[in-house]
C-alpha cells in the first residue's frame, strides 16, 4: 500500500494527525496536475497552479461530505473534480457582463475578434453535464483527461479499465462533445 493510501485510510478512521500529512504527501502530484490543466487555458489566465491546488485541497478536506476515499486513485479523481469546479466557477464569473463577459477580445495584430476562453470552458462544462447524464463513466474519463491533465493510461488506472477501453471511451466522448458544442454554437 502506498504512503498516500495509508494516510487516506488513517484520515478515514478519523486520525487528525494523518490529515495534516495528506497535503505534503500529494502536493507535488496535485501541482503537476494543476499546472498541466492551466497550461491549456487561454492567455490572460490569472490563476496559478499553486492557488488551484490549495483551493481544491480546501474544498476536499473542508467539505461537509464524508471523506471516504477508497484509494489513491479515488482521491485524485475527487481532486480533479474539485479543480474542475473551481475552473468552471471562475469561467462563469468571467462570462458575466459585470466582469466583462459581454465583451469580445480584439487581436490588435490582425484586428479580428477572438472568442474568449472562458466562454468555451462554460460551453464545454454545459455539454459535459449533459453527457454525464447519459454516459457517466465516459464523462469521468473526460474530467480526468481534460481537467486533471492525466494521460490516457493514468485515467484508465484511476477508473479501473484497460487502456484500450479508455481509448475507445475517449474517442467516443470527444466526438459526442464536439457535436454537442457545434450544435450549441448554432
Amino acid at each position: 500500500m502506498s504512503k498516500v493510501s495509508q494516510i487516506l485510510r488513517a484520515v478515514e478512521r478519523g486520525d487528525s494527525a494523518a490529515a495534516e500529512k495528506l497535503l505534503p504527501a500529494v502536493y507535488d502530484q496535485l501541482r503537476t496536475l494543476a499546472a498541466a490543466r492551466l497550461a491549456s487555458e487561454s492567455a490572460g489566465q490569472t490563476l496559478q497552479p499553486t492557488a488551484l491546488v490549495h483551493e481544491a485541497y480546501i474544498r476536499l478536506v473542508e467539505s461537509d461530505q464524508e471523506k471516504l476515499w477508497d484509494s489513491r486513485g479515488h482521491f485524485f479523481a475527487a481532486a480533479a473534480e474539485a479543480m474542475r469546479r473551481i475552473l468552471i466557477d471562475r469561467a462563469r464569473r468571467k462570462s458575466r457582463p459585470k466582469h466583462g463577459g459581454d465583451r469580445q477580445r480584439v487581436d490588435l495584430e490582425s484586428n479580428c475578434f477572438v472568442a474568449d476562453g472562458a466562454q468555451r470552458l462554460v460551453a464545454l462544462d454545459e455539454a459535459l453535464e449533459r453527457f454525464e447524464k447519459i454516459e457517466p463513466e465516459k464523462a469521468k474519463l473526460v474530467k480526468l483527461r481534460y481537467f486533471a491533465g492525466m494521460t490516457l493510461e493514468e485515467a484508465a488506472a484511476v477508473l479501473g479499465v484497460s487502456r484500450i477501453t479508455a481509448s475507445r471511451h475517449w474517442a467516443y466522448a470527444k466526438t459526442w462533445l464536439y457535436c454537442a458544442l457545434e450544435d450549441q454554437a448554432r
